[in-house]
């Protein structure tokens, strides 16, 4: 399964947490990938791609992802709040790691078993 959380205008954010997935002991074996823009100047950092390979991975990147944004809250951090999963786009940045884990296994049931409801 693979997601993309957008930058939504601050690439600080996505470098900041594509840091702190490589940090974090259970989730740094994800694959995370950088993507992108070419804009005026130079090339932007748009988007991370992740990629699930088994089910804990779900779960490790939730985790993650929620302590990050109780970590940067304070600091104003608001961008990589916006997850797209195929035509699925979704304001993660209020989940907590539950929430956000049963998202993604939802999402992930949906691709596997279209006409699932998410709700």
């Amino acid at each position: 399964m693979r997601i993309r959380i957008q930058g939504d205008g601050d690439e600080q954010a996505l470098t900041d947490l594509q840091g702190w997935l490589s940090r974090d002991p259970q989730a740094r074996g994800l694959s995370v990938e950088p993507v992108s823009r070419t804009g005026a100047t130079m090339s932007t950092l748009h988007a991370l791609d992740i990629v699930f390979e088994r089910g804990l991975d779900i779960a490790n990147f939730a985790v993650a992802y929620a302590n990050w944004r109780v970590a940067k809250a304070a600091a104003g951090t608001h961008g990589a709040r916006n997850l797209t999963y195929g035509d699925t786009t979704v304001d993660i940045g209020h989940l907590d790691h539950a929430q956000l884990a049963d998202l993604l296994r939802r999402l992930e049931s949906e691709s596997t078993n279209p006409g699932t409801p998410l709700s």
